[in-house]
């Protein structure tokens, strides 16, 4: 099969595909629009599936003619809690936006699914094709894996698309990482517990907003002393809530933030030390700490033998010119990283730029937006990995 041609003549369909699922964006594992539009479009090409994370999550299946080896392809589907300000005809308006090109991910991989379909006879074993809800909280990896997605799964691949690398401003290009891809995400959320009073009066009470600012300081000072500043880590405090009016001195202020990690013992140590940190300067003023963490996405890393079946599949389809190696992981993160724990496989990026009044909006922005121009290489860089590990 000539993979290319294929993909090039499903271009339109691959965008009109992406521009239904824009206008009808899902947050987390609950996407009934999305996940009956996904399965609609599977029964159309006659690709039997079961659904998964009640109903939201999808696992198609490919047969081909002969025994062999089972890939997978994944695609996440979800969307952001954004409210869309993007100029296109087509975007949402119920509050979601796809902001960080799940449906691209989504579209690209049923164009795939129907080449892979067409030609399963020139196959030698079986695809399964993992539609997952929930990437951006609270993660629809690791239900979809509970559930049996990787039974008898011996690889498995997966893009993400957009503007990745900031150096990168030019469509096109396969951005292919032999080790780590993407950092650890987990979460933390500090409640500090003093003693409300009038503001008149602050010596009659236990600060909480004095001791928040000084505990953010001491936080932020984890991340400055305490970590080798060649180990890349990150500590952001993102919420902070106390207080009811301007003249009362409040009982309790609630912090969250979240932290990224690149190293699983620095992960490790700064949970342990935020925690530690809260705690102890909670205690030296007088307050006391309840201190909750989260463990989330872990540490996105590739198989170097996958990374290099993407890296020949684009060379196989002559995109060789487009190939960029991706020499330091983003900080960013995935939970295509639990699929990656349990199976060799690769996770690489499709870089699609489009700018707006002279200006590039990247991913969870309110004016994010793909130049669509590209879809059709996803999907034949799925189409190409299949062949070679399968052909």
């Amino acid at each position: 099969m000539d993979i290319m041609k294929e993909a090039k003549d499903l271009q339109d369909r691959i965008v009109k595909w992406r521009r239904d699922l824009h206008k009808i964006p899902e947050i987390g594992n609950e996407l009934p629009k999305t996940s009956s539009y996904v399965q609609e479009c599977l029964k159309s090409m006659g690709i039997p599936f079961v659904t998964m994370v009640g109903g939201s999550g999808i696992l198609a299946s490919i047969n081909g003619a002969g025994q062999g080896k089972t890939i997978a392809l994944r695609a996440d589907m979800d969307a952001l809690p954004i409210r869309e300000e993007t100029p296109v005809d087509f975007k949402s308006t119920n509050g979601n936006m796809h902001s960080c090109g799940h449906d691209a991910h989504t579209a690209m991989l049923l164009a795939a699914a129907r080449i892979i379909n067409d030609n399963k006879a020139l196959l030698k074993g079986s695809v399964k094709l993992i539609f997952q809800p929930g990437e951006e909280n609270p993660g629809g990896a690791k239900p979809m894996i509970d559930e049996g997605c990787l039974d008898g799964v011996d690889a498995i691949f997966g893009l993400h698309i957009g503007l990745i690398l900031n150096e990168i401003k030019k469509s096109g290009k396969i951005i292919v990482s032999h080790d780590k891809v993407m950092a650890s995400r987990d979460a933390f959320k500090i409640k500090i517990i003093g003693r409300g009073a009038h503001s008149a009066s602050p010596h009659m009470s236990i600060d909480p907003v004095a001791i928040a600012a000084q505990l953010i300081n001491n936080v932020y000072l984890i991340k400055a002393r305490e970590c080798d500043a060649l180990d890349p880590s990150v500590i952001s405090i993102c919420m902070v809530h106390g207080g009811t009016a301007n003249n009362i001195i409040p009982q309790t202020v609630e912090i969250e933030g979240s932290t990224r990690s690149l190293n699983q013992q620095t992960r490790e140590k700064i949970a342990r030390r935020i925690e530690q940190v809260s705690k102890s300067t909670c205690e030296v003023h007088g307050a006391t700490a309840e201190f909750n963490y989260f463990w989330d996405y872990d540490i996105t890393k590739n198989n170097p033998e996958m990374a290099d079946f993407v890296i020949q599949a684009a060379k196989d389809l002559d995109l060789g010119d487009d190939i960029v190696i991706q020499t330091s992981a983003v900080m960013g993160s995935e939970d295509m990283s639990f699929f990656l724990n349990k199976v060799p496989g690769a996770y690489f990026f499709l870089s699609s730029v489009a700018e707006q009044d002279g200006q590039v909006f990247g991913h969870h922005h309110p004016r994010f937006m793909l130049d669509e121009s590209v879809f059709y290489k996803g999907t034949a860089l799925f189409v190409q990995i299949v062949q070679n590990y399968l052909g």
